[in-house]
Order: C-alpha cells, then sequence, then structure tokens
C-alpha cells in the first residue's frame, strides 16, 4: 500500500503543523488506546518538536513512551545524542518524565546496543495476532540523499526482514557507528510523518515523493501497510514537485 498525504505550507507555518499533527495523533491514541507509542527523529523536526510541544495545552504527557527510530552510538550528553536533544527540550518544561525516553545503551557495543534496543522496541504492543511492534505514529526525517533513520542509499540494511532494530557501523553519514529501526517495523506503525523544508531539499524531496527509480530511494520505501504517510513541507521544497497536492 502506497498511501501518502502531502502538506505544502509557508516555511512559517511547518514547525506549528507538525506539532499540531503530533498533538492530535496522542489524543486519538490515548483515546482509542489508553497510550501513546511515538518513534521520533532527530535534526530540524527534533527542534520543531522540543521548541513547539512544550506550549501546547491538552497534552496528556504521562500516556507518551517516547522510541528513537534511530540513534547515533554516543553517550547521551553528546553533541550527536538525539536523546540529549529531546531530554533537554521536554523533560522539566514538561510533565513527561525521563523513564518515558526509551534509549539505546550507548555503553554498549552497537551490535549489543541494537539487540538490547530491540527487546526494548517490543514494550510497544503488536497488533492483534501479530508480532511486530506497531507504533502509533513514527516521526521521520530525510536527508540529502534521501535517507531516512540511519537506511541509506545503496546499502545491505534495506535489504533486512528479520530484524526489528539493526546496527550500522559504516554509515556513510558521521558518526559511523548507530542503531536504527529496519523497514518491517516502520512499515506495521499506524502513521508516520516527514518534515522537509527549503530549497535544498527540494530536488530529493521531487525524486522520492513522484519518482520511479528502482530500487526506490530509502525514504521512498516508507510505505505502510495500513496507515498514511504524511509530508509536511515548505513552499520552498515543493519547487520541484511536478504534480498538484
Amino acid at each position: 500500500m502506497d498511501s501518502k498525504k502531502v502538506h505544502i505550507l509557508p516555511t512559517g507555518k511547518i514547525p506549528d503543523a507538525v506539532c499540531s499533527f503530533v498533538a492530535e495523533a496522542s489524543r486519538e491514541a490515548i483515546a482509542n488506546r489508553g497510550a501513546f507509542y511515538i518513534g521520533v527523529s532527530g535534526g530540524s523536526v527534533a527542534n520543531f518538536l522540543g521548541d513547539g510541544l512544550p506550549h501546547l495545552t491538552d497534552i496528556q504527557w504521562e500516556k507518551w513512551h517516547i522510541f528513537f527510530c534511530d540513534e547515533r552510538h554516543v553517550p547521551f550528553d553528546h553533541a550527536d545524542s538525539t536523546y540529549r536533544i529531546y531530554k533537554e527540550k521536554l523533560v522539566g518544561k514538561t510533565s513527561l518524565q525521563e523513564n518515558q525516553l526509551y534509549g539505546i545503551k550507548p555503553d554498549m557495543s552497537v551490535e549489543d546496543a541494537a539487540k538490547d534496543y530491540a527487546e526494548v522496541v517490543k514494550k510497544v504492543p503488536a497488533s492483534s495476532g501479530g508480532c511486530c511492534p506497531v507504533f502509533d505514529l513514527l516521526v521521520l526525517g530525510m536527508g540529502p540523499d534521501g535517507h531516512t533513520c540511519s537506511l541509506f542509499p545503496g546499502h545491505n540494511l534495506l535489504d533486512e526482514t528479520s530484524l526489528i532494530v539493526a546496527p550500522i557501523s559504516d554509515s556513510p553519514k558521521p558518526p559511523p557507528c548507530r542503531v536504527t529501526l529496519t523497514y518491517p517495523v516502520i512499515n506495521a506503525a499506524r502513521s508516520a510523518m516527514f518534515a522537509s523544508t527549503g530549497a535544498g531539499k527540494a530536488v530529493i524531496l521531487q525524486r522520492v515523493l513522484e519518482g520511479k527509480e528502482d530500487p526506490p530511494l530509502p525514504a521512498a520505501m516508507v510505505q505502510l501497510s495500513e496507515g498514511t504517510v504524511h509530508w509536511f513541507i515548505d513552499e520552498s521544497a515543493a519547487c520541484e514537485l511536478k504534480s498538484s497536492y
């Protein structure tokens, strides 16, 4: 199933739109299932969420469980740590507790950290009769090469089907060692979203959304089996798109 929805907005509207979308997803999940299981990413979207979510009302933070779509294999206080961003921006500024952030164990080897994190991710409930964890929402990023999570063009992890969390020690983007979700769990999510802004993303965004490349770019391989992939993009990033959305 390839169900996607593209939201094109003025640049300044993207952060608020992203935060509102995440907040509404949390309310729906909590109303329907009693908790909200979300996977988050680093980059600009981490700042959108970290800066915007604390100002929103009607968020039941005590029902949130925040996991990481990928993480750099670095200590939590390292400048490259995605865990650090969310801890600094949400813990203490909302009622979210640090034990609701489910991070990797960077003191382990990257291989052991991935195995350990796979067990952590299994805290996310599976669908009835299923064995794969089903996130309510994955907040994803896209790099200038079309990668998402730590799944890079041409890498053998694109074909991984047995692991839900995998190590990578040869990332073309530093740091080289990372832990990442794989497509089986990504594409099992109820909903996913990307946020891309700026003219620098325009060409790669057109290839991901409209290209017919074989093999497809990693971000284009996010095709949820049941839900919808939402793209929040600004007018500059949308300038190369051929279709009207």
